[in-house]
């Protein structure tokens, strides 16, 4: 196998609860992550992993229902829930996507893909030129397994590629930009309850006109047309759970080391 995606989901979001779970225009967040994952060219395999606590047996019970794999992990050391799931296909790479992203492109996963050299461990938007919500990320089966076992920090364990950016001299790291300009002040993720509002904004609209899937460039075009969309969920910060984690961070055992 060369491309396996990976879409981490839990239920125990202290902002918005059981975000992954809400409904857009009839299926759920999640739905719409997988489901657009899986028009991508090159995915071979698509599997969810949440975890192992009792709040996201609904999130087990949604993926396995509409025929998707689903593995149940760390609900805290989320890089280990990703090479544990990793492990049981051992692809070439590992394709990191969130289940808060439900405008997913996979255009662009497609065209990042089309671009990734071949002696790369590492490619992600690094430059932060996609919008909030169209993360992604990819990296080698082997530097996935590298990160699992060094990782020592806390932020490391819960933000599964964190430790590869924080040691960048000891992998081939390949900065993704975005074919569309940058779209840094761009939210098109589900954290608050707004950006629920103005997800759904966004899918009733295309709903409207016929279009169930939709790409990030036909958002965009919808955006600068409507401009108050926008205001709906403005003013929240980028990336705020991994400012928090760092602000906390401390040492942990590794669970080789248990």
């Amino acid at each position: 196998m060369k491309f396996l995606v990976i879409i981490q989901a839990r239920c125990g979001s202290s902002r918005l609860p059981s975000k992954v779970l809400k409904d857009l225009c009839g299926k759920t967040v999640l739905e719409r992550v997988i489901e657009r994952v899986k028009t991508s060219k090159y995915v071979d395999e698509v599997i969810v992993a949440t975890t192992i606590n009792q709040e996201d047996i609904p999130i087990v019970q949604l993926v396995s229902g509409i025929g998707t794999r689903v593995f149940a992990g760390s609900a805290l050391d989320v890089l280990d829930r990703y090479y544990q799931t990793a492990k049981l296909f051992r692809p070439e790479y590992v394709i990191r996507v969130t289940a808060d992203c439900p405008v997913f492109d996979a255009k662009i996963l497609d065209d990042a893909i089309e671009k990734l050299k071949p002696e790369t461990d590492y490619m992600a938007a690094l430059s932060e030129t996609l919008a909030d919500g169209l993360d992604l990320e990819i990296m080698r089966f082997e530097a996935l397994k590298r990160a699992w076992h060094n990782a020592k920090l806390a932020s490391e364990r819960e933000h599964v590629t964190l430790y590869i950016k924080n040691n960048k001299e000891l992998f081939q790291i390949q900065n993704y930009e975005s074919t569309l300009g940058n779209l840094y002040e761009e939210r098109w993720t589900i954290d608050e309850p707004e950006d629920y509002l103005f997800l759904k904004n966004i899918y009733e609209h295309f709903y409207s006109i016929g279009k169930e899937i939709f790409g990030a460039a036909e958002i965009l075009g919808y955006l600068n047309k409507n401009p108050e969309v926008r205001k709906i969920n403005s003013g929240f910060i980028r990336n705020e759970g991994l400012l928090i984690s760092l602000e906390n961070d401390r040492l942990v055992k590794k669970p080789d080391e248990e």
